[in-house]
């Protein structure tokens, strides 16, 4: 093989690793977790379909890795993605992957969207005014993936990152799942779905807390950012603890049987975390929390919605 043929195979990589990078495959577990304690959620009232919800999951998915490439492609063209950021290196800001590149790859990933998205419509929804309502919500997931770093004026340099994390990881996916499946809605659903918005919440702010310093200098206005490093901190505790205290009350409100407190083997993991993050006052310390925290989200939400098919 050549020097040249050496140079290509490295290249190509490189490229890979750039592009994987930038669809970052470990933020995933967010979204399916969401779509995973909706359909536990119609399962546990009867209603569960396999069909509706692969499809979610598959379109969660999808929306997940266009907020992913939007955000890169929008902190890169801000500048806030600068090489004193704590956080790794994307493929934009290592110069492998170009904006027009990464342009096309927002619009094949919208298209896959738009066609998941109808396919699970489709299949799900019986009556033109879901049909209508969910063509909206999804429309509007697709533009909120998009314009949270997008944009002349993108809300995640506002400071409404969080509160759009809350609704669309937590509300609208669980809620969304569960109607889907249920073709109704129901008021006692609404706890796990604030839940699981609240933990999800929680790994935006270790995010923003690793980047606090690299965003307050480049004008990301993150919600860690306008409260300061310690009062993100007692904020981040605050959502752990709301989110215990949304699973706690809904399971002592509706289920009865042991196996529904299987959530609970969570929690050591959930209060080691928020200790750790009171306790450690500096940006680089939250570097590994992120990965600890979206583990710990996770696996909340598996073991919560296990007891709930159990019970």
């Amino acid at each position: 093989m050549t020097n040249s043929d050496n140079m290509s195979s490295t290249t190509s990589i490189s490229q890979i690793q750039a592009w994987l990078e930038s669809l970052r495959p470990k933020t995933l577990p967010l979204a399916i977790a969401a779509v995973v304690t909706g359909s536990a959620l119609a399962s546990w009232t009867g209603h569960f379909k396999w069909p509706v919800a692969l499809l979610a999951l598959l379109t969660a998915a999808i929306l997940q890795i266009l907020s992913n490439l939007a955000n890169d492609y929008g902190d890169v063209a801000k500048g806030s993605d600068a090489e004193k950021r704590i956080g790794p290196m994307r493929g934009m800001q290592k110069g492998l992957i170009t904006a027009k590149q990464m342009k096309n790859a927002l619009k094949i990933t919208v298209l896959l969207s738009c066609l998941s998205g109808i396919s699970l419509i489709v299949v799900a929804c019986n009556s033109l005014s879901d049909v209508i309502g969910f063509l909206v919500l999804g429309l509007l997931a697709i533009i909120a993936a998009i314009t949270y770093t997008v944009g002349a004026r993108p809300y995640g340099y506002l400071g409404l990152g969080d509160i759009s994390v809350l609704i669309f990881f937590g509300w609208l996916s669980v809620l969304g799942t569960y109607y889907l499946q249920a073709n109704t809605f129901s008021l006692n659903t609404f706890l796990p779905a604030t839940a699981c918005g609240l933990l999800s919440v929680a790994v935006l702010n270790i995010n923003n807390l690793r980047d606090i310093e690299n965003d307050r200098q480049n004008g990301k206005n993150t919600l860690a950012v306008r409260l300061g490093g310690k009062k993100a901190r007692y904020y981040h505790a605050a959502l752990i603890i709301s989110a215990m205290f949304c699973l706690i009350t809904f399971t002592l409100q509706y289920l009865s049987s042991w196996t529904s407190w299987l959530f609970l083997l969570a929690f050591p993991l959930l209060l080691k975390h928020m200790l750790q993050v009171l306790r450690d006052p500096t940006p680089e310390g939250m570097r590994p929390k992120l990965v600890q925290m979206v583990k710990a989200a996770l696996l909340t939400n598996v073991l919560f919605s296990i007891g709930l098919v159990l019970n």
